[in-house]
């Protein structure tokens, strides 16, 4: 057998109509954000040439050390250590 339901009660929380500032949305802020300048919106011209070059140096790098010199890890390092950079510069291009 189910327990009975409860017979006190009601409402807990006030209801929409009874708080009128509900309807006017939410405050504004008090913080004034200024715009960002132009210079900061258009992004530099070499910042995709940069990646672009980092990114095909790290696959060569990686690739001369496969085929040409097969025993240097430090040419192994020199290539991721250019491929991070190509994409740490990828993030910084508007």
């Amino acid at each position: 057998m189910a327990p009975p339901k409860r017979k006190t009660g009601g409402r807990v929380t006030p209801s929409p109509s009874a708080d009128q500032s509900s309807n006017r949305g939410p405050a504004a802020s008090s913080r004034y954000t200024p715009p960002v300048p132009q210079e900061e919106k258009i992004g530099k011209p070499w910042v995709p040439v940069l990646m672009l070059v980092l990114l095909i140096v790290g696959v060569i790098v990686i690739m001369l050390r496969n085929l040409a010199f097969a025993g240097n890890n430090w040419l192994l390092l020199i290539g991721l250590g250019s491929i991070l950079g190509g994409l740490y510069t990828a993030t910084k291009w508007r």
